[in-house]
């Protein structure tokens, strides 16, 4: 039997529904530029097709699947970052208060 062919848009608007949910979740929002939102969501994405997993696009992937799943959204990072910086490394997660509208 053949695989199923993937549906990327499928996976783009779980992952997106995901990452809408994760940052309410956790008091925080989406980054209001949407183009640059939407470039880390494909990246997302595309590495959950191809690598099985929602590693972050911003990071290198070493191959070390132990390693490795550190950088599985949402990273070993993230929180730290956006205590201090206002933002994950990404800019895919935003604390509220440093978001201009």
């Amino acid at each position: 039997m053949p695989d199923e062919p993937v549906n990327e848009a499928e996976i783009l608007s779980e992952i997106a529904a995901w990452v809408e949910e994760y940052a309410a979740e956790n008091g925080w929002v989406l980054n209001p530029d949407t183009r640059q939102m939407n470039t880390v969501l494909r990246g997302l994405t595309r590495n959950t097709i191809r690598f099985g997993s929602r590693y972050c696009p911003c990071r290198l992937r070493s191959g070390d699947p132990g390693k490795d799943r550190e950088i599985i959204c949402p990273c070993v990072y993230h929180r730290d970052e956006i205590e201090a910086e206002g933002n994950c490394h990404c800019n895919l997660f935003f604390r509220e208060d440093t978001v201009q509208e």
